[in-house]
């Protein structure tokens, strides 16, 4: 089979996956952020063994893959292939007043995320932490230098600290997601590794990455809404 017969054929079964309306309602919940099998069945009130069906069917289709929670490591978290993302238009979120990233420790993602969103998309945005760290990881400061992001080595919060009404709550680790429940319990989940777990530039550098092209794709749908606190 030739390259171009191949390329054809991958995308016929990407639109053949696509062509069922629940597979479709899966994709839309995944276009924003990550969520687990039994996430997804609740969102979108379908049994579990349905929604496994439709998972099966999208992950052969190369639309979704399988990632290992970093927090409750019995847990997966399924997300879109970054080809795929880049074919779908994110389904719009309304009335966001500022967005806040959690992670655990807020020393490096959450940083990292905030400064990105803060540069890209020039809406409020901050970070905070369950279980903040004194300080901001070195190797966050050091890339978010390198990439000219403003990020103070100092300043980190707790969520109780910081999250109020109207507030867009992003987690950005697994744990922070599993975490926080109640009014602080995030709209959206995006599991970005931990680089702090591999402590090396090509890490922090990946999570850079990973944070930068789920801000692009995520800032389009958002519709600002009026600010409190």
């Amino acid at each position: 089979m030739n390259a171009e017969l191949s390329s054809r054929v991958a995308r016929a079964r990407i639109h053949a996956a696509l062509g069922d309306p629940a597979r479709l309602a899966v994709v839309d919940t995944l276009v924003l952020g990550d969520a687990s099998p039994g996430e997804i069945a609740h969102a979108l009130a379908l049994p579990s063994n349905l929604v496994a069906h439709h998972v099966k069917v999208l992950t052969d289709a190369g639309l979704v893959v399988r990632g290992r929670s970093e927090g409750d490591r019995r847990r997966t978290y399924l997300r879109l292939r970054p080809e795929a993302l880049a074919a779908l238009t994110p389904p719009p979120l309304d009335g966001v007043g500022r967005v806040v990233f959690v992670c655990t420790h807020n020393s490096a993602r959450s940083q990292l995320a905030a400064a990105l969103w803060a540069r890209r998309v020039r809406t409020p945005a901050t970070s905070a932490g369950t279980r903040p760290a004194a300080r901001v990881h070195p190797r966050a400061v050091a890339v978010a230098h390198r990439h000219g992001l403003p990020l103070d080595p100092t300043g980190t919060a707790h969520v109780d600290q910081v999250v109020s009404a109207g507030d867009l709550v992003i987690a950005v680790c697994d744990n922070a997601h599993e975490e926080l429940t109640g009014p602080l319990r995030p709209r959206l989940h995006w599991s970005v590794p931990d680089p702090v777990r591999v402590d090396t530039d090509e890490a922090f550098e990946a999570a850079y990455a990973d944070l930068a092209g789920r801000i692009d794709r995520v800032a389009p749908a958002i519709s600002p809404g009026e600010r409190h606190g």
